[in-house]
């Protein structure tokens, strides 16, 4: 069953409204590079829907949202009558959750506590750190302070707490990222700064396994080579409009510096032209100094290459250098964002659902075959088969 393409396999979480960033930043490229490279590869377009509670979300809306992303994804221009692109999910293909508590078992504890997206999302707690301040909390009590003492013990306490609640999914995930990887034998899986070292961990396994067991899976090109194979496949990186200094995130709480593709038009205008600029009153292009306006700067260029004009960077940068009334500028920007998302939702509105359901039915039962070779001789390797 499988092929003799190579493949190139990418995907984006299903859970929480996808905004501008996400859309620009890695769908686009994604549905441009499936476009243009299916000739020669297979794309495995997957929908990682059971990563999509490493951390809490809300599962009454969890199947919504996975169909959601097959849909922006089929908006976004991802033809579905292309045999060489797979559209699926990833919790239909059993394989992937097997495979991962198998290579679960090939994993050190270190490893996976060295992951830097764990430390930053699961709040790792310095316990040197903690231990200074519990000896002065108690210090504070035998100084009869007793009620600074219990505040301070109270505080560590949630925080402990807090870290018990971390789940071993948002642990460990990173070996059912590897799973999806070498389940279909990928050669190259784009990623950006922040998954690097999942990819490193796929083939540090994946080479484990191989000199274990022999040749089991196909190990995935090193970062390097993925960089320089995707090139500008991977988009920019758009960032927060209330703070151009980090991403877009779908994490943030108060939702003004970020613009989702389910926004109205017109609450998408508003939190443009309240965005964050600076005082020195000069269009120009300027990440460290005007981070604010290079971000609008930015945004206004993708959105125009969206509507199908043929518009780089660069060229939006020459046209607005210079301008010095930022009110007028940001309507601009504000103006053909609206555009943009009235333009979106319209093609959304209009995709066709049943032939979005034939495509993953389809894909899922292709996916599944190709799996379940790759899982009968891992199983078989390690003795559960013969």
């Amino acid at each position: 069953m499988k092929s003799s393409k190579p493949v190139i396999l990418t995907g984006v979480r299903a859970n929480n409204d996808i905004h501008i960033g996400n859309y620009f930043g890695a769908i686009l490229p994604i549905v441009d590079m499936a476009k243009r490279r299916s000739a020669d590869f297979d794309i495995n377009l997957f929908i990682p829907d059971l990563h999509s509670f490493t951390t809490p979300i809300d599962h009454s809306k969890l199947y919504d949202s996975i169909l959601s992303n097959a849909r922006i994804y089929t908006a976004a221009g991802l033809p579905l009558d292309k045999p060489a692109i797979h559209l699926y999910r990833q919790s239909r293909v059993p394989a992937h959750s097997e495979l991962a508590w198998i290579l679960d078992c090939f994993t050190g504890f270190g490893e996976m506590s060295r992951m830097t997206q764990f430390k930053d999302k699961g709040g790792k707690i310095d316990i040197r750190s903690v231990a200074e301040r519990i000896k002065k909390a108690l210090d504070a009590q035998k100084n009869d302070d007793n009620i600074l003492g219990r505040m301070e013990l109270m505080q560590l306490y949630n925080e402990l707490t807090f870290e018990k609640e971390v789940s071993v999914g948002l642990f460990n995930y990173p070996v059912l990222m590897a799973a999806d990887i070498l389940l279909y034998g990928a050669t190259y899986v784009p990623v950006g700064d922040d998954q690097t070292q999942h990819l490193e961990f796929t083939r540090d396994i994946a080479e484990r396994m191989n000199r274990k067991f022999g040749d089991l899976f196909i190990v995935p090109k090193p970062v390097a080579e993925q960089h320089q194979f995707f090139g500008n496949d991977q988009g920019l990186r758009i960032k927060d409009l209330m703070n151009p200094t980090k991403k877009m995130s779908k994490s943030d709480d108060s939702g003004k510096g970020v613009i989702f593709l389910g926004d109205e038009p017109e609450v998408a205008h508003k939190k443009i032209m309240s965005a964050t600029t600076d005082s020195l009153g000069r269009v120009q292009y300027d990440r460290d100094n005007q981070p604010g306006i290079s971000n609008l700067l930015e945004i206004l260029t993708l959105v125009r290459q969206d509507a199908g004009k043929d518009v780089s960077l660069d060229q939006t940068i020459s046209q607005y250098t210079g301008m010095e009334r930022y009110g007028d500028f940001k309507r601009i920007v504000a103006d053909e964002v609206a555009e943009f998302l009235a333009n979106f939702q319209a093609r959304l509105a209009a995709v066709d659902e049943e032939a979005i359901e034939r495509k993953l039915e389809s894909s899922e039962r292709d996916m599944n075959l190709v799996a379940n070779e790759t899982l009968y001789r891992v199983q078989t390797a390690v003795g559960l088969r013969r």
